[in-house]
């Protein structure tokens, strides 16, 4: 997600958390990498981490419940590498709160540097921020140009030129622009990527069909068969 210092801070950091964390970070257009820019990042991130301190993880079944478990022991597990390995080189942001029994994680946020953007995904709720200044645009947009995946990009804008400008040079399947990266309706809303998150036809678009129908052709050498006798004889 791209977010200048013409965005409404209260409506970023809502879709922030919900595109980050909802889900348990664990849906494949979850928000993974935020780039905000530095004159708005202090005030966003606060009230993004105000957001997170007041998530409740929990039974999935139970009402009161905002955050589910994580698939299993072993995506868990993983998940907990992963943070492993970004805390070594990542100041921590914030981390919410998890219950002490069951697969759950918290969700956490830490601040990386040019050098260390991400090149994995990490499927969970971890998310990863980036400041930018005006004049380091052009490496954000390098990024998503040299990333090679383009399955969601979030944009938080006021400027419509700045928006149809990242829309154009972005190979990004699917741009939300003002709202969350996440909540596509699959069968109303079309959904797939580009490059290395390419899908072919968009889950939802209008050639869905062709995607799951298999083609065969019957090809047959008459010649070999002595030529066809009703098409010799002229028969219709």
């Amino acid at each position: 997600m791209i977010v200048d210092s013409t965005a409404l801070p209260e409506q970023v950091a809502a879709d922030i958390v919900t595109s980050a964390f909802y889900s348990a970070g664990q849906r494949c257009s979850a928000l993974r990498l935020l780039f905000v820019q530095d004159e708005v990042a202090d005030k966003i991130l606060e009230m993004v981490a105000g957001m997170v301190e007041q998530l409740h993880l929990g039974d999935p079944r139970d009402p009161a419940t905002d955050i589910g478990p994580i698939i299993d022991s072993a995506a868990l597990e993983r998940l907990r590498l992963a943070e492993n390995q970004l805390s070594g080189h990542a100041r921590l942001l914030f981390r919410g709160k998890a219950p002490e029994t069951g697969h759950f994680m918290a969700p956490v946020g830490y601040e990386v540097t040019w050098d260390h953007l991400p090149s994995q995904e990490i499927f969970g709720p971890v998310l990863q921020v980036r400041r930018w200044r005006r004049d380091q645009f052009p490496l954000v947009m390098k990024w998503l140009a040299d990333n090679g995946h383009g399955l969601t990009l979030g944009l938080h804008t006021r400027i419509e030129t700045l928006a149809e400008q990242i829309a154009t040079q972005a190979r990004i399947g699917n741009i939300y622009v003002n709202r969350g990266m996440t909540g596509a309706m699959v069968g109303c809303q079309p959904f797939g990527g580009l490059g290395l998150s390419g899908t072919g036809p968009k889950t939802g678009g209008p050639h869905t069909l062709l995607r799951y129908a298999t083609e065969t052709t019957l090809t047959v050498n008459t010649a070999a068969l002595g030529g066809n006798v009703s098409l010799l004889c002229g028969e219709t």
